[in-house]
């Protein structure tokens, strides 16, 4: 039985934690904390609003506006309807992968829908599963158990498709298999290391190769 695939949608189907990032990066400016891209992605890919919004706090020094959650969400969207692509080679990748294969991402719903639209990656998931369902986000293995459980998959039977150090952390947590991809533009030459380290069972950089790991 072909197992069920389960993608992340930030970095694995879609190239956009340097725009996410960025969008904090400016945010932050605005706010008077001058954070580098590349330490804003070292620091914060992969984690939940919530951990993120914490630390935020804490290198800040005092309380983020009570509207900074929904500012990033604009900001981000905005960028998104102007820059996002898809990751390179993941539309023939999903054309020679027919069997099961759905979403499971930390962002929130709406993001996840705006990405696959603006991407034409739509068509290829009946199923997302988005931060909005879960009380915990990755690493906790609640997003990728639930997308199990709802599919009717045992978590031995699924196959997880990650780009972050938390993300392979929940799949393991869940007791998934889990491939690390590194073919992000956020990735950096540590990456494919990190992911390993973190527990995925391989690593590879190019989407077009999937079908031949499955």
């Amino acid at each position: 039985m072909a197992p069920l695939l389960i993608f992340d949608c930030d970095g694995v189907l879609v190239d956009s934690e340097i725009l996410s990032n960025r969008a904090g990066v400016e945010l932050l400016g605005e706010l008077g904390l001058e954070i580098s891209l590349e330490d804003h992605i070292d620091r914060f890919v992969g984690r939940s609003a919530a951990d993120v919004e914490k630390e935020l706090t804490d290198l800040l020094g005092r309380p983020l506006p009570e509207n900074y959650s929904q500012l990033k969400i604009q900001r981000t969207a905005e960028i998104f309807e102007q820059e996002l692509q898809a990751i390179n080679g993941i539309h023939e990748a999903l054309e020679n992968l027919p069997g099961p294969k759905c979403v499971a991402s930390g962002s929130h719903l709406t993001r996840i829908q705006q990405s696959l639209r603006l991407t034409r990656l739509t068509p290829y998931f009946e199923h997302i599963f988005s931060i909005d369902q879960v009380k915990r986000g990755k690493p906790a293995p609640d997003l990728f158990l639930l997308a199990a459980e709802t599919l009717g998959y045992a978590p031995s039977d699924c196959l997880v498709i990650e780009d972050s150090i938390t993300g392979v952390q929940a799949a393991r947590a869940a007791n998934m298999r889990v491939l690390g991809f590194t073919g992000g533009s956020h990735c950096n030459r540590t990456h494919a290391q990190n992911l390993l380290d973190a527990g995925a069972e391989r690593v590879f950089e190019d989407m077009r190769g999937l079908p031949g790991l499955v």
